[in-house]
């Protein structure tokens, strides 16, 4: 089949989605309010919960949901063909993703930006809570070990890749300040931070960096892995508007699945 005619026919069904399913999602199942005073305005402690610019949210969120599909896609159409890749992409955003995360938002912002697994014990009890946290954390695992492999992979196979890919956080933490600490104009803060991004790629092809081999006793790829779990641990336990909100708006901009609401509570 022809990959335009397919890459209008999935853009058609994720339009559908949106304006069928996901409405009817929001109207007759979650019921969902406008006028609902999130967690990020009820405990705002100016770390965790934060109020947030609805771009800046649905960046978020956007980067999150969408992070898993160029990691597995790839992988089914490999070994079952392109027309289950399409129809996970499409359809499994549809009706898995996308209900699941919206699901695990409402349930998070209607219970003070309390994650699924301590609404876990309180619904179905505390040795369900404890088993649904085991499955979720190697759940989260599997995902974080499948990333760190692939960019590792990519950071040693291209050194140029290495500056736009760590200066991109630097720009992250620069623009998560100019919002929230210097109150600076939010279009023209995104719009610098796309010129420092692309500004990091022109950069990463003229002084490309290659982790030596045999470094601190380890290969390229492993001493990358390290790097990166140690920087998921520090981006996990930092404030989200430090980081993982801005870093959205950014990338997006360009072009943790994340299930409670970014600057409401820790993800």
């Amino acid at each position: 089949m022809n990959s335009l005619v397919l890459a209008i026919v999935g853009v058609g069904m994720m339009i559908a989605g949106y304006l069928l399913y996901s409405r009817y999602l929001s109207k007759k199942v979650y019921r969902l309010d406008a006028g609902f005073r999130t967690p990020a305005h009820e405990p705002q402690d100016g770390v965790d919960y934060v109020p947030t610019n609805k771009f800046v949210l649905w960046g978020h969120h956007f980067t999150s949901v969408a992070g898993a599909s160029p990691i597995v896609g790839p992988a089914v159409a490999v070994i079952w063909g392109w027309a289950p890749a399409f129809l996970w992409v499409t359809l499994g955003t549809v009706f898995f993703a996308g209900m699941h995360d919206l699901g695990a938002l409402w349930a998070s912002t209607r219970n003070r930006g309390q994650s699924i697994g301590t609404l876990a014990a309180k619904y179905i009890g505390r040795r369900g809570a404890r088993l649904f946290l085991v499955v979720i954390f190697l759940l989260l695992l599997m995902v974080n070990t499948v990333f760190a492999v692939v960019i590792s992979g990519s950071l040693v196979s291209t050194p140029s890749a290495v500056i736009p890919t760590w200066g991109a956080l630097v720009v992250a933490v620069l623009v998560g300040q100019a919002i929230y600490r210097l109150k600076w104009n939010l279009p023209i803060v995104s719009v610098v931070g796309v010129v420092a991004l692309y500004s990091l790629i022109l950069l990463g092809d003229r002084f490309p960096v290659a982790a030596p081999e045999g470094f601190l006793g380890i290969g390229a790829e492993p001493f990358w892995i390290l790097v990166l779990f140690v920087y998921a641990g520090i981006a996990s336990m930092s404030p989200v508007w430090v980081l993982r909100c801005d870093r959205a708006t950014t990338s997006t901009a360009c072009g943790c699945s994340s299930a409670w609401p970014c600057c409401t509570a820790r993800c």
